[in-house]
């Protein structure tokens, strides 16, 4: 157990970072960042930001010897870090489920081989490969890069592979290696997050229903609209995943739910997610509390829903013509707002939120 009053090191230093040293100040823990770029959402309220490359050898032991423990708000983080960082001090979630979960063709594989159910897919690693992938396909698809990509970067959506030109696509992904999905005609999408601490112990908080605008989540709502029957497979797989995985600390897994009501398992994250922003307000306890109580192997608390709840993101879109009116939002005294003191608001770039 990492007790409160010790020191828990953040890896990245955005919203989903700084969400969480706020829940853990609550429990008595100090923070520590590490972010390539000064003056991050996170480190703006730690006790100490360090800021160097993912690169930096030196950088990243000096951080590792600071705190007690170190976890991350995203997974995109080179691996070689992490092995610097592991060799110093305990990494929770650990290297292996980073592993899996940063590389499409990983995690596609980790799904197979495990039998959990998710979209057909097949790996490509030249034009002329995706070029006999695409010469197979009855039904549209998804080309996806292998490494990183989130919120719609990184892919693209092939209506007709059979008149398709493969050798643009391939020159377009920019990539060494790509995952070509067959495209899920869904009904809707959804995520579960679950916690797990290092005794096994797991809490799932109920299914959020995600609704999306170009590839970024706009909103989310809860309970969703998909029903007892979904929402209780959604949270047995979230279970058997985090299980598979190993995972210590939270886990959201998204999903497509198909025309027939079956449940594909999208994308997975091993760390606060957005689609649990909610959990803030509406629950017992936070997807963020969780996260800091699994990774200093605390009992977990309550995911129980107090209220019904929207969550809705803020885009920097809405800074074009000035600052937006706080006022009239906060005039209905359901709305909770959460702004993530960014700086500079730009098209696309998570700003904050509100749930009411």
């Amino acid at each position: 157990m990492i007790p409160p009053g010790k020191t828990i090191g953040m890896m990245g230093g955005g919203q989903l970072g700084r969400m969480s040293v706020l829940a853990g100040r609550r429990l008595g823990y100090r923070f520590h960042v590490y972010e390539p770029s000064a003056g991050c959402a996170a480190g703006m309220v730690a006790d100490r930001e360090f800021n160097s490359p993912y690169t930096d050898t030196a950088a990243l032991t000096e951080f590792a010897r600071s705190v007690d423990v170190v976890t991350m708000e995203f997974e995109n983080i080179p691996s070689e870090a992490l092995r610097t960082v592991e060799k110093i001090v305990p990494v929770r979630p650990g290297a292996q489920v980073l592993h899996i979960s940063q590389n499409r063709r990983r995690e596609k594989e980790f799904l197979r081989v495990n039998r959990i159910p998710h979209a057909p897919f097949s790996v490509v690693e030249s034009a002329a490969e995706l070029a006999e992938v695409l010469s197979r396909m009855t039904t549209p698809g998804v080309l996806k890069t292998a490494d990183f990509g989130y919120d719609g970067k990184g892919q693209a959506k092939i209506p007709d592979p059979a008149t398709a030109d493969a050798h643009a696509l391939w020159a377009a992904l920019g990539a060494p290696a790509g995952v070509v999905e067959q495209f899920i005609d869904f009904q809707g999408e959804c995520s579960v997050i679950i916690a797990r601490n290092a005794d096994g112990q797991m809490a799932t908080f109920p299914m959020a229903e995600n609704i999306h605008t170009k590839h970024i989540l706009d909103l989310s709502i809860v309970p969703s609209r998909f029903g007892p029957e979904i929402e209780r497979r959604g949270a047995e797989l979230a279970r058997e995943i985090a299980e598979l995985l190993d995972v210590v600390g939270v886990l959201a897994v998204e999903f497509f739910v198909t025309k027939t009501g079956d449940l594909l398992v999208n994308e997975l994250a091993p760390r606060p997610h957005n689609s649990g922003h909610y959990t803030f307000d509406a629950c017992k306890t936070s997807q963020f509390e969780q996260h800091i109580r699994a990774v200093c192997s605390l009992p977990l608390g309550s995911p129980d829903l107090l209220s019904p709840v929207v969550m809705v993101n803020l885009l920097g879109d809405l800074w074009n013509h000035g600052d937006p009116d706080w006022r009239a939002l906060l005039r209905d005294p359901q709305v909770k707002l959460d702004l993530y003191d960014k700086g500079l608001a730009k098209p696309g770039r998570k700003m904050g939120h509100f749930c009411v």
